[in-house]
């Protein structure tokens, strides 16, 4: 009996010690969020919501923002307010751009796998790397490089899919575009191939699984309101991560030292063409700011913008292709009135040297085609800034100091009050005038972020998309089996 009491005491205290914690969370959640006040945004529930959808959590986030286009969630300390109000996104993202930051929240979560690149960093760290990689981004070399690098992997691309429809093998297409526009971001970030690295050939895809692992971790970090105690406990999700980190820190190490012993071999400034070569030249200027650590922090930030996003925008672009005959036919036709000037009997790598800066210009339908996959299938769905300041938006919601302010890319591609009534429909042809390729406000198509931190790897990441569409437009018709 003194057992059984004890276990129904320690039971008691269990369910109490709970009662009290989700009853102290309830309390800090709704209490001072101004809940009633119609200077406010309308609030749609608590951020424990988004568990309840995390399925499906932007087509739940568009049922919502299509009746109010502005709504917030309520967290512990503050509150998150979503818009597709295109007024409140110009003004965080450039009007009142001093007064939005990534916030101190947003660091915390992704420090530790991001350490102090730009994408985790405000202030004088993100203008120093922001002006560098414009300037980078900006030379020939670098362009000339990745256009080489593209066309190279698009030829093996196209190679292995004819060997895998020649063997009739099931293909798992996003896998193969994954796999082949990670190796030729890894080429043109670092000079390097993935897979011949010193030591174990698997050691470049150990790194990828442990990249893409570790990020899934800090996503979910964003909806895990008790992740600080799983980490502190080294549990689930945040054991995972630690470990994780550990083989991409010992990855990256390795890609420095291989590459700071290729370019004591050859010290011509000449060939250093790739990202990292020529920010090693830069930190040979200023070593104590851009230490290994920095260098780091750099090359996962740059892999965290290109790695998946080209992968995931051409896994829709084909699948919307396969779902709209008629636009795959137009582009395919496309690529032979502009592309094959080798003749149709021309080889693969005959045909992909075809593939030039002045091709690719000429190719305004595949342009709309790409642009209005990105519109509907943003790589990065939303996004967002802390305020610095209390603050009152463009359509009268005020927002308190320390607030989050997210702009919702996926939802904004559907709603018929900024893009018409056929929002939701796949039609390159409303990017065209006169055949003529016509861009839109960054605040309206949000894909690439908008105003000072816009993506400086836009047309980068443009030409890698075409070079890879042209050749695979080129050799297959796309079907969904």
């Amino acid at each position: 009996m003194e057992i059984l009491s004890t276990i129904f005491l320690l039971m008691s205290l269990t369910i109490l010690s709970l009662f009290l914690i989700l009853s102290f969370l309830i309390i800090r959640i709704f209490t001072g969020k101004s809940i009633n006040d119609p200077n406010y945004a309308p609030v749609k529930g608590s951020v424990l919501n988004q568990l309840l959808y995390f399925s499906h959590i932007y087509d739940y986030q568009t049922q919502i923002a299509k009746k109010l286009p502005t709504f917030r969630l309520l967290d512990i300390a503050h509150s998150v307010i979503f818009t597709a109000d295109t007024r409140n996104i110009e003004h965080i993202l450039k009007t009142n751009f001093n007064k939005y930051e990534k916030g101190t929240h947003h660091q915390e979560l992704v420090r530790d796998l991001w350490g102090q690149g730009i994408f985790a960093v405000d202030g004088q760290k993100w203008r120093q790397q922001r002006k560098l990689a414009s300037y980078e981004f900006s030379t020939r070399v670098l362009r000339d490089f990745s256009c080489s690098v593209f066309r190279i992997y698009a030829a093996k691309l196209v190679r292995a899919v004819s060997e895998l429809t020649a063997s009739r093998q099931v293909i798992e297409f996003q896998d193969l575009l994954m796999k082949y526009t990670m190796e030729s971001m890894f080429k043109v970030g670092f000079g390097i191939d993935l897979n011949c690295m010193e030591g174990s050939s698997e050691e470049g895809t150990t790194f990828v699984k442990a990249f893409d692992d570790a990020n899934e971790s800090l996503r979910l970090r964003y909806f895990n309101t008790f992740w600080k105690l799983k980490r502190a406990l080294n549990i689930g999700s945040e054991a995972s991560l630690k470990k994780n980190i550990k083989v991409i820190d010992n990855f990256i190490h390795n890609v420095l030292s291989a590459k700071k012993k290729l370019l004591a071999m050859n010290p011509n400034p000449n060939v250093k063409e790739d990202i990292l070569s020529r920010f090693l030249m830069e930190s040979e200027k200023n070593p104590e700011t851009m230490t290994d650590q920095y260098l780091r922090d750099i090359i996962l930030n740059f892999l965290l913008a290109g790695k998946d996003t080209a992968a995931n925008a051409l896994s829709w672009f084909f699948y919307m292709l396969c779902k709209h005959p008629l636009v795959q036919e137009k582009v395919a036709q496309e690529v032979i009135d502009i592309a094959c000037s080798k003749g149709n009997d021309a080889s693969v790598d005959d045909f992909i040297t075809t593939i030039t800066d002045a091709t690719l210009e000429k190719m305004h339908y595949l342009h709309a085609a790409l642009t209005e996959t990105l519109r509907l299938y943003p790589p990065v769905r939303r996004d967002g800034r802390c305020s610095q300041a209390d603050d009152i938006l463009p359509d009268g919601h005020k927002v308190k100091k320390g607030d989050m302010v997210a702009y919702l890319a996926y939802p904004m591609g559907r709603m018929p009050s900024i893009w018409g009534e056929d929002a939701e429909v796949f039609r390159p042809e409303r990017w065209l005038k006169d055949g003529v390729f016509q861009p839109e406000s960054p605040f309206k198509f949000v894909a690439f972020h908008a105003g000072p931190r816009v993506c400086l790897g836009k047309e980068f990441a443009y030409r890698q998309m075409k070079i890879f569409s042209i050749a695979l437009a080129r050799y297959f018709c796309f079907k969904i089996s």
